[in-house]
């Protein structure tokens, strides 16, 4: 039997949706590796399109757009697709009272309370029902031979479906804790029922493998980004300048057109306006202090804020930009517009010099390419880039920070340690908590442009070694060949 072709899933499978990617040739990477690397990348490619000739490799997750994953999956199925593999991307369908319950998941598997609500039978229930029809379809779709990557809490109840297809089933969990409480136990008791019979566990960090899942099936796989999206793409700052004019983060006349590369290498305009939050609008001018989440209390923007306002001096005359998504366009997050309220709310209680310092920013997203521009733009203009996360499985964009060379402040916490070596590629907070020590951090690479250069440098070249998607395409094929030994 063939398999179900992309432009009929929508109608046929009402439950799940393809994300339509077109695909790109992973020999753009010559523009930005060496020799060696790229010789590693393409001898992963052949492996790559022998290895799933005739198969199918699945991804699902939650959303098209908003968040690291969506990202992540935009382009490793690209560069996969462009490598001659057929590779698809399928997300799920989840009313509010799902979301609900996996947002608790999600908060409750990093070690905070979350909404404060249970995980017990009755969350069983409803969580089982949101994905009956979503398994089967998926398994109507998968054929025996297949891989299929699920990935994170939205998805673990698909295993069973996918495994009986005769797929091989990886389970991707993107957050985590590396000293799990009594909370994020009590979640992983609840996700381990549907996880038995995954063939493999794949985690951005050893320290988030839970105890109990079996050692030989556990992989760790770091997140990357990708060099060529909108998001991190080489963009000149007269580019820059033009598209945060247009889009309302800076006030001014743009001296460029705010045009961007798309992923498919035609251009776009930068035409959607932010909706800004703030006493009045920064100048081209303006020295721009930047963290770029969601509205997640996990990210903490109301401590950046009283972090800023209270410990960076106003002699540096930098101001914060707090900048994160219109809520209402990312779907599986229902925590969003009560954060975004409190932070509004926060901002508000500042003291009014305070306050002409910091700005809020909701960007558009009703084009995600157009959003990453902006947020591309943003970065760049920006002299530091903070992440003061209270948790995180990686932060992509902290990755993201330090390949545009920016020198970053964050959270000695996840994934980010990871990417940051403290004083060379970055600076790392032992404790997220620490306003003063965020503020000391921040201010002394605004008083000393010369080291925050050189660490912004190192930075870029950190990332480049080992941040971008080839290492972690090449890792999933080193599983692909695991797998089928």
């Amino acid at each position: 039997m063939r398999h179900v072709p992309l432009d009929v899933i929508d109608t046929a499978t009402p439950e799940l949706t393809s994300v339509p990617v077109e695909p790109v040739s992973p020999g753009i990477f010559r523009q930005v590796l060496s020799e060696a690397a790229y010789g590693e990348l393409s001898a992963a490619v052949v492996t790559a399109r022998s290895l799933l000739a005739g198969k199918v490799l699945w991804n699902v997750n939650s959303t098209a757009r908003g968040g690291g994953v969506a990202e992540l999956l935009q382009s490793l199925v690209a560069y996969a697709r462009g490598a001659g593999v057929d590779a698809r991307w399928l997300t799920i369908r989840g009313n509010a009272e799902f979301f609900k319950i996996t947002k608790r998941i999600h908060n409750q598997v990093q070690g905070f309370a979350g909404d404060g609500g249970d995980l017990g039978e009755a969350e069983h229930d409803t969580y089982e029902k949101s994905l009956v029809w979503a398994g089967r379809e998926l398994a109507s779709l998968v054929r025996p031979g297949d891989i299929v990557i699920l990935h994170d809490p939205q998805t673990a109840g698909l295993v069973a479906n996918a495994k009986e297809a005769g797929a091989r089933v990886i389970w991707r969990c993107h957050v985590g804790i590396d000293r799990p409480n009594d909370r994020a136990d009590n979640a992983w008791e609840f996700l381990t029922r549907y996880l038995g019979s995954a063939d493999a566990y794949v985690f951005s960090r050893d320290a988030f493998a839970w105890k109990n899942l079996r050692r030989d099936k556990i992989v760790v796989i770091p997140p990357s980004i990708d060099p060529f999206s909108p998001k991190n793409n080489l963009m000149t700052p007269a580019r820059s300048a033009a598209i945060l004019i247009t889009s309302g983060l800076l006030s001014g006349y743009a001296a460029a057109t705010p045009y961007y590369v798309r992923n498919d290498g035609s251009t776009g305009f930068v035409g959607r306006r932010a909706d800004m939050i703030q006493t009045g609008p920064a100048v081209p001018a303006t020295r721009l202090v930047t963290q770029v989440s969601r509205w997640d209390r996990l990210k903490d923007p109301i401590g950046v804020l009283h972090a800023f306002a209270e410990f960076v001096p106003a002699s540096t005359q930098a101001h914060l930009v707090l900048a994160g998504p219109e809520v209402s366009a990312v779907a599986d997050d229902p925590e969003g517009a009560d954060v975004l309220n409190q932070t509004i709310m926060a901002w508000e209680g500042l003291p009014e010099p305070a306050r002409r310092r910091v700005h809020l920013a909701r960007l558009p997203m009703a084009d995600a390419e157009e959003n990453a521009a902006i947020v591309n733009a943003l970065q760049r203009w920006s002299e530091v880039i903070a992440q003061k996360s209270l948790a995180e499985g990686f932060g992509l964009t902290v990755a993201e920070a330090m390949w545009k060379g920016r020198p970053v402040v964050a959270s000695r916490i996840g994934g980010i340690q990871d990417q940051i070596e403290h004083e060379k590629s970055g600076l790392l907070l032992d404790d997220p908590n620490d306003l003063a020590a965020f503020g000391r951090a921040v201010d002394g690479l605004l008083v000393d442009p010369a080291r925050a250069a050189e660490i912004g440098q190192a930075a870029q070249e950190r990332v480049r070694a080992h941040f971008l998607n080839d290492r972690h395409l090449e890792q999933y094929v080193d599983l692909f060949l695991r797998l089928a030994a």
